[in-house]
């Protein structure tokens, strides 16, 4: 019979197609099946035989069994037994067959004679290793012995989640005898856990073949039907090689002991996350009220079904606490009350605001005395009668249903500054001595923020009075420039800063703007700006400029302290001219607008800041047109968190651009849209627009002409002061006029220009092309000339000189008489 022929008859015979199958996950004993002919040639070889035996179905079909398994030793015996075998109904035994490789291999043999095609005689043979069969029931007899002696409870489900089998450790740990439990649900023999989330989990693990590790399940069995117990179970489904499931299969182990130690653990956790969520929000400002209500916010509801807040009314005033005699009582202020749910304690407690006064024998005097914790674990009447202000809160709190009370003063640095009380109503527990532990913790952490919330306050309205002293109380009206200005402190609750602004009156109606911010906070930068600030003002009226004002502001900081340094820009504006010089030592550029509303940056050096000393300073000096506007700013105006400095200048600009606006409708728009929600630092600005500068205030003289200068000077003074309606200084004026002429021929050699300017007060200025500023200088009764500066002097309300590019200009002042505009 071929080959061929037999596959096509016997495809679905014994052994065809056979795979070793599985048990738990683990490969069986390979069962081998070869078919001969009674002449012992084989027609057919298993792939089972294949792997035990090493030669492949092309090489064993075709060949003779005894030639290609059997040594010539053992050959004759093989075949009487063959003989034998063919004879007879079957056999079964252990034989050594010779394996591919040479080595010999003991195979159990069970054959079986079969009638094939037309009534030939075949033998069809099974066989298997004996070394595997040996392995797979020792492994067999340790897995029951593992479930029938495991000490952890083990349980085999079927697929609709029936008990199978289950160990008597199990069946002890239900309370239940194992017959009980077979053919039965889980819910159906312990009522009394959470069976449906059990069965859930199995379900889930039939559905998915995903095995789940420490499943928890707790409650009362009928072995303990008074405790609580809980186990711990792992769960994985059971199916063979072909994917078929058979069940779920469960280790289970009490975990009761656990899972009290976890519970406590839990409560420790949850305390100590209590105290890290507290850390994290308590202090989070300098503010005595926000800071208590932030441990209101800690502890409701997880701490507390109801809290308050109460500080002594000597804190809230700024006041230095000190420990309550022993005959008077105490005066509180509620600042913060907090509760988890409706609780009508309203009648009971103080509202935040309200003053309440504690007679000195009331356990809550006695406990801000002591600096003691003072719990009541269990609440009744006569316990509630001590603790509250007034004997007419009693019901209200009894009503509410108080039963535990914890009060703790609210101590920093020995001192106390007020207590706080936590009361459970409808949390079941009474408070325990590691509850108090707890709240000391967060009182402690609350007590230092509020001592510190009111050190700062008192430091900060030091700083604040010391800051606004400083500034300008009044900004002198300058003719030919309109100023406005806006000054904000910082919006959150932090030390003051060192912004300063200046608008300086100068000699001749001219102008200087000057703002400046110190770098750091507290008091020390607010006194370090009022020390610049008025170095800055006097160099300023001494005519100087803009560089030159910042190389001493250089010096004098640097003279101030170590690390005090501080930027400033100085800008000097003559309204006469037009112009504006301006220097700049580490600051941020001025922002211009042109009258058509067009802005732009001033390009200009600049400078390092103020305090690193011996650098020299530059500055720029341009034209304004009548009209234009220059905007002087600090960085708190720009400078954002996350933001490029750039963006913010320029939203600046683009915010300044466009005409129609007067000036405070400007620093408005500027405000609302860069400090609309506040600003981290102090903010400076001064906004200023070039105005027409009316033709009745200036009357101006070229000086030419030689030794005849001083009489038209003279000429010219009385015309121009009898048209302003000033002729009563026309006496003083002209005697000014002629000795600073007359000065300037003699000793510049180059008078240029006489120029009457009319503001506050009459401005007589004559420049000239020398370098070299006028003195007073001694001079004796025979002396006929040096007479000339000292009448200046003796006949000014103030004179004095400056230099310009192309010379000097000698000033001098005469008050107008009273009413004169």
């Amino acid at each position: 019979m071929r080959r061929d022929e037999w596959d096509a008859t016997n495809a679905t015979g014994p052994g065809a197609g056979a795979s070793p199958a599985r048990l738990d996950g683990h490969r069986l004993v390979p069962l081998a099946t070869a078919l001969l002919q009674d002449d012992g040639l084989i027609l057919h070889w298993s792939e089972d035989a294949e792997t035990l035996l090493g030669w492949t179905a092309e090489e064993a079909v075709g060949s003779h069994a005894a030639r290609l398994l059997t040594d010539d030793s053992d050959r004759p015996e093989v075949l009487e037994l063959f003989e034998r075998i063919l004879g007879g109904k079957g056999w079964s035994g252990i034989v050594p067959v010779r394996h591919r490789d040479g080595r010999t291999v003991d195979l159990e043999f069970r054959t079986y004679p079969i009638a094939g095609p037309g009534g030939v005689l075949l033998l069809l043979a099974t066989a298997s290793d004996i070394a595997a069969l040996h392995r797979v029931e020792a492994d067999l007899a340790v897995l029951d012995g593992i479930f029938g002696q495991s000490p952890i409870g083990m349980a085999v489900y079927d697929t609709e989640l029936r008990y199978v089998r289950l160990n008597e450790s199990l069946a002890r740990m239900n309370g239940l005898p194992v017959a009980d439990h077979l053919g039965r649900r889980i819910s159906g023999i312990l009522p009394g856990i959470n069976s449906t989330e059990i069965e859930q989990i199995m379900k889930q693990v039939l559905a998915t073949g995903r095995p789940v590790v420490d499943a928890r399940s707790h409650g009362r069995v009928p072995g303990d039907p008074r405790r609580d117990r809980a186990w711990s179970a792992s769960y994985f489904r059971l199916e063979d090689s072909t994917g078929r499931v058979f069940g779920v299969c469960s280790s289970i182990i009490d975990v009761t002991e656990r899972f009290q130690a976890e519970a406590r653990a839990a409560r420790a956790q949850e305390r100590l996350a209590t105290i890290a969520e507290a850390t994290a929000r308590i202090g989070t400002t300098l503010d005595l009220q926000r800071t208590a209500e932030e441990l209101i916010e800690a502890v409701v509801p997880r701490f507390a079904d109801f809290a308050t807040v109460d500080l002594l009314e000597t804190v809230l005033r700024g006041a230095e606490p000190t420990p309550i005699p022993e005959d008077r009582g105490a005066m509180l202020r509620a600042v913060a009350v907090g509760e988890a749910y409706e609780t009508g304690l309203a009648h009971a407690v103080d509202v935040v605001g309200e003053l309440s006064e504690y007679a000195p024998g009331r356990s809550y005097t006695e406990c801000l005395r002591s600096g003691r914790p003072l719990l009541r674990a269990r609440v009744d009447e006569e316990v509630l009668r001590g603790l509250v202000a007034s004997p007419d809160r009693v019901a209200p709190g009894l009503a509410a249903g108080i039963h535990s009370y914890l009060m703790l003063p609210v101590i920093a640095r020995g001192m106390v500054l007020g207590g706080a009380e936590f009361i459970r109503m409808r949390n079941p527990e009474p408070f325990t001595a590691a509850d108090v532990a707890l709240a000391e913790e967060l009182v402690a952490r609350t007590a230092l923020a509020i001592d510190n919330a009111r050190l700062y306050r008192r430091e900060r309205e030091t700083a604040l009075t010391l800051q606004r002293s400083l500034l300008p109380q009044e900004i002198h009206r300058t003719l030919g420039l309109e100023i406005a200005y806006r000054y904000l402190p910082s919006s959150v609750t932090s030390e003051v800063g060192g912004d300063w602004f200046d608008v300086v009156p100068l000699s001749c109606g001219r102008v200087a703007l000057v703002v400046g911010d110190v770098m750091g906070h507290g008091i020390r930068a607010a006194a370090t700006m009022g020390q610049l600030r008025t170095v800055a003002r006097t160099l300023a009226t001494l005519d100087m400029p803009p560089e030159q004002v910042l190389t001493r502001l250089d010096e004098t900081a640097s003279g101030i302290g170590e690390g005090q340094f501080a930027t400033c820009i100085c800008a000097v504006y003559d309204p006469l001219e037009r112009t504006l010089q301006v220097a700049s030592a580490g600051h941020l550029p001025p922002v211009w607008v042109a009258p058509d509303g067009t802005p732009r940056r001033v390009e200009m050096p600049p400078g390092v800041p103020l305090g690193v000393g011996g650098v020299a300073f530059e500055s720029v000096e341009f034209s304004l047109p009548e009209g234009g506007m220059v905007t002087l700013y600090t960085d708190g105006l720009v400078e954002r968190r996350g933001q490029d400095l750039d963006e913010g200048i320029d939203l600046l600009a683009r915010t300044l651009s466009g005409p129609g606006r007067t000036l405070e409708e400007s620093c408005d728009a500027v405000l609302g849209a860069l400090v609309s929600g506040g600003s981290d630092d102090d903010i400076a600005m001064i906004m200023a627009r070039v105005l027409p500068l009316p033709a009745d205030r200036v009357a101006t003289l070229p000086l030419t002409g030689g030794g005849r200068l001083p009489g038209t000077a003279r000429r010219f003074t009385r015309a121009a002061l009898d048209a302003w309606g000033l002729g009563a200084l026309s006496d003083y004026a002209e005697l000014l006029v002629s000795e600073l002429v007359t000065n300037a021929l003699l000793h510049a050699d180059a008078p240029r220009r006489l120029r009457l300017f009319r503001d506050r007060v009459l401005t007589v200025e004559v420049a000239d092309a020398g370098g070299q500023a006028p003195q007073l200088r001694p001079f004796a009764e025979q002396d006929e000339g040096g007479r000339g500066m000292f009448l200046v002097s003796e006949l000014a309300h103030r004179w004095g000189s400056r230099l310009t590019r192309d010379g000097k200009v000698v000033w001098a002042e005469l008050e107008l008489p009273f009413g004169t505009v």
